[in-house]
């Protein structure tokens, strides 16, 4: 069962985020490609590509963005992305740009190289499941990790939230371990917006020595998609003109008060 819904008549653009760590030498080449491909499709976003992967927040007429993907699946390398998905009014973004860079999020952390192994992934419906009964499967109590920025933070979080006031996310692997001792004998559900921060911070926290870590699986919006606001309060940021979506995937800026 899905929690997001489409308004007939009134949510004409379709959103769509995703990501996939997976190793891109071309990706000076792929920007070029990328962006005449949304150029012509008549969408705007921005589509972050580094030699660790690519991250993508892209809106536009529904048609024209399950057209971009389709494409986008004809490279091997992307073939299994499957986009988390929103509706609104109105275009929220302003323009089209495509960026190389040097990690698609920066942790300033080499080793950390989610392409050659990912960190285990917990379900939505799984973690909604640990907060209902108060434990995991094998009877540790459940913490939530919010693995991102304060202001992000502000606008909502999973209720008793760990969160360690971010100001940018490479403050992450030394706040890690600043608390490290906090997490022992809890299985730890790192979380972020949509999966691209909590499954970076999921495998430090593993190097780190740190025992039963997970991410969750899409992030936050794969959890109101999935299992909507359930231990959840407020909305969830995002980085266009919407500010905030709430449970059901609609705009709510009024919820980005932290911004």
């Amino acid at each position: 069962m899905s929690w997001v819904y489409k308004i007939p008549g009134v949510n004409s653009i379709l959103n769509i985020s995703t990501y996939k760590f997976v190793p891109l030498p071309d990706a000076e080449v792929l920007r070029e490609l990328l962006l005449q491909r949304a150029l012509a499709l008549q969408l705007k976003g921005t589509i972050l590509l580094a030699e660790e992967g690519i991250n993508l927040f892209l809106a536009g007429p529904e048609w024209y963005v399950r057209g971009f993907i389709a494409q986008l699946h004809g490279d091997v390398r992307f073939a299994d992305i499957v986009p988390k998905e929103s509706w609104s009014d109105t275009q929220p973004f302003k323009k089209m740009l495509v960026k190389v860079k040097r990690e698609i999020i920066r942790m300033d952390h080499p080793t950390i190289r989610p392409s050659e192994g990912r960190a285990p992934a917990v379900a939505p419906a799984t973690v909604k499941r640990w907060l209902d009964q108060g434990h995991d499967d094998a009877g540790r109590p459940v913490v939530t990790l919010d693995t991102r920025n304060d202001y992000e933070v502000d606008a909502g979080t999973f209720n008793n939230a760990i969160d360690w006031r971010l100001t940018k996310f490479t403050e992450f692997p030394q706040a890690v371990r600043d608390h490290a001792a906090e997490l022992e004998g809890k299985t730890v559900v790192s979380f972020c917006t949509g999966g691209i921060r909590c499954e970076k911070a999921a495998i430090l926290m593993q190097d780190l020595g740190i025992e039963h870590v997970y991410q969750l699986e899409g992030g936050i919006l794969k959890y109101f998609e999935e299992v909507g606001g359930d231990h959840y309060s407020g909305g969830c940021f995002v980085f266009d003109d919407r500010r905030a979506v709430d449970a059901h995937l609609h705009a709510a800026p009024e919820l980005a008060h932290g911004a």
